[in-house]
């Protein structure tokens, strides 16, 4: 088998291994990587819980209640309406509990229900978040809110972005606590607080804010992306695990994960494209805090604000952010830079009541290789932003991909074209050398030197187009903006694989496709794998077959059995697939013909399909080409 040949093997095999490591050993190489196993909880039922005492707090320090699983008392709810989100607050603790993404549905068809972020307790899987105060020295639990308050609307009625509501609440000792609460036109709603003391002592107390929810949320378990607690503590971002998260009883004795931060951060809970995030007031210090109630089945991130005292006669105040909403790109860089430079670039203006959010880009989870993943995507939100397509933007990423590395690969080309122009002298070196293998390697070598020739070049674009491979799975999977976003016809989701069929002729026979989690589907791929193993095979046809049958063999099954690996994959990376190989087809097409040497691509098919004839055991040896 010549060079040439040798090279486009072993890149086709550097390939398949590096594909087959990735997603069958990866989670034994890279296990922090991977969300283990879903533990075995057993929530209590509802009406055997009760609410727990919340704790004082000492002079300087600040904690939070462990809420339970109990039903709540009905209260009077306020409407939330915004372009983006729909639902109520309770005013029962004053709790954002019941949200629902506008422009998401669950499934591909608009008719389908909008995606619910947020549900109250006494729902399935109650998830929520709820402010309060801890009370100090001199204070009770019943002196200053929490989750059992029922506040009064005093100002105000639909929640919606510039207009506000006002809830009070006195406690009939002296303390009035004015809460307001505001939601922007995206997914970001501010609470702040304000105590008033009209008595005669000093007051102290901690405010806090909760994310709470109820039992284990269902994973998709893939790890490619996280699913669980995240949160950035002074400029450091730490993903853990639900069933990593600390007990209760760990915080009573004192050995619970609480970090103190001096005033740069954010947490909260993160799924495949949804997130809540408590963001308390930057620039000063907080604890942030996870942690797990057995009893009750409630995973929690909480944020503990510094002790405040109030003199008699003083007001003070606090604020919290929550974000609660889909991890939209644009939307969450704006909330990191306020807004980013690219929104200003559009016209967007800066919120002088807005501050930025240090590292909240980072919610998004953009892997190890977020050097690579991170351009990757900026350049297809700018290419989806131009073409409204984002299929098309797929297609012109990859020509903007294929035209960086084109220096690479003109070179690579051109010494796989060489190499071919020096097989007359190779082959006469193969001759000449005999069985002295040695001697054959030596001789080559002087023979690349003199020639100016890199028998490895040919190898060299494979090493760039694997990590961008994988980057690019990583952006299709973990990004919203990829999610159930249409292509052409049948392709309604590019995040997703193909939904068409061999098994019904893509649509032309009246029954249905296999069942996904079948093997029928697996082997009944759609046409868009199918369009990559041609385009694959097509690729190998601009050289010849290897002389070796076995060689040759592989190199004829290998597209088709990578049009298998990659049929289950996102419709956007097999289409991104198809247009790389496209492109390198041509390319190397116009560079071989540039040198002189014009690719028999039908020749090629032909030679591959005829049946190669035995030769005679006194026939003469074939002429030398």
């Amino acid at each position: 088998m010549d060079d040439q040949n040798k090279n486009l093997l072993l890149a086709t095999v550097l390939s398949a291994v590096v594909i087959l490591i990735w997603f069958v050993a990866g989670p034994m190489l890279f296990p922090t990587w991977f969300p283990s196993d879903k533990p075995a909880l057993t929530a209590l039922p509802a009406e055997t819980a009760t609410t727990a005492a919340t704790p004082t707090v000492a002079d300087g320090a600040t904690t939070a209640p462990a809420l339970t699983a109990t039903a709540e008392p009905q209260a009077p709810r306020l409407t939330v309406d915004t372009p983006k989100l729909s639902g109520s607050i309770s005013l029962l603790g004053g709790r954002i509990d019941d949200l629902a993404l506008k422009t998401y549905h669950e499934t591909v068809d608009p008719s389908s229900p909008t995606v619910q972020l947020l549900s109250p307790v006494g729902k399935d899987k109650p998830y929520y978040a709820v402010f309060g105060f801890a009370p100090g020295n001199g204070l009770t639990e019943a002196d200053v809110p929490g989750a059992k308050t029922e506040w009064s609307l005093t100002k105000g009625g639909t929640l919606a972005p510039d207009q506000p509501v006002t809830l009070t609440w006195a406690n009939g000792k002296g303390l009035t606590f004015t809460r307001t609460i505001s939601v922007d036109k995206d997914f970001l709603f501010t609470v702040t607080d304000q105590v008033a003391n009209t008595g005669a002592t000093e007051a102290r107390l901690a405010p806090y804010g909760i994310i709470a929810r109820h039992g284990l949320p269902k994973l998709e378990g893939v790890y490619v992306v996280h699913e669980g607690p995240v949160r950035r503590i002074d400029g450091d971002l730490e993903e853990s695990k639900y069933n990593g998260m600390p007990k209760l009883a760990d915080f009573e004795g004192a050995k619970g994960e609480a970090i103190d931060s001096k005033g740069d951060g954010w947490i909260g809970f993160t799924d495949h494209y949804w997130m809540t995030t408590l963001i308390p007031q930057q620039g000063k210090p907080f604890t942030a805090v996870t942690k797990y109630t057995p009893t009750a089945d409630i995973y929690q991130a909480e944020v503990r604000q510094p002790l405040m005292t109030v003199a008699p006669g003083a007001t003070a105040e606090s604020s919290i952010r929550l974000f609660a909403g889909a991890k939209e790109w644009e939307t969450i860089s704006n909330y990191e830079n306020n807004p980013g430079w690219l929104s200003r670039l559009f016209g967007a203006n800066v919120n002088p009541d807005q501050v930025a959010i240090p590292g909240f880009i980072d919610s998004i989870d953009w892997g190890w290789f977020f050097f690579l993943t991170k351009p990757i995507f900026f350049v297809l939100h700018l290419m989806h932003g131009a073409l409204g397509n984002m299929g098309l933007a797929i297609i012109g990423l990859t020509f903007i991909l294929k035209l960086l590395v084109l220096p690479l690969a003109y070179k690579s080309y051109v010494s796989m074209a060489r190499m071919k122009e020096l097989q007359p002298e190779i082959e006469a070196l193969k001759e000449k050398a005999g069985e002295d293998k040695a001697k054959l390697q030596k001789d080559m070598m002087a023979l690349y030197k003199v020639k100016k020739v890199n028998p490895a070049a040919g190898c060299l674009p494979v090493f760039f187009q694997v990590p961008i491979f994988f980057s690019l799975y990583k952006v299709i999977y973990v990004t919203i903006e990829l999610r159930q976003s249409p292509f052409v016809g049948w392709i309604n989701d590019l995040s997703m694989p193909d939904t068409s069929s061999l098994f019904n002729v893509f649509g032309l026979l009246p029954w249905g496709v296999p069942d996904a989690t079948s093997m029928l589907h697996t082997v009944f791929i759609g046409l868009l794998p199918i369009l990559l193993g041609i385009s694959m095979w097509l690729q190998q046809k601009l050289n010849p077959a290897p002389a070796d049958q076995s060689q040759a063999q592989i190199m004829a099954w290998m597209p088709w059995i990578f049009m298998f690996m990659l049929g289950r994959f996102a419709s956007g990376l097999v289409l991104y697939w198809i247009t790389n190989n496209t492109i390198t087809f041509a390319q190397q097409y116009i560079i071989m013909w540039s040198h002189g040497r014009r690719p028999d691509i039908f020749g090629n098919i032909k030679a591959a399909v005829k049946k190669p004839v035995p030769k005679a055991a006194n026939s003469p040896k074939a002429p030398k080409k």
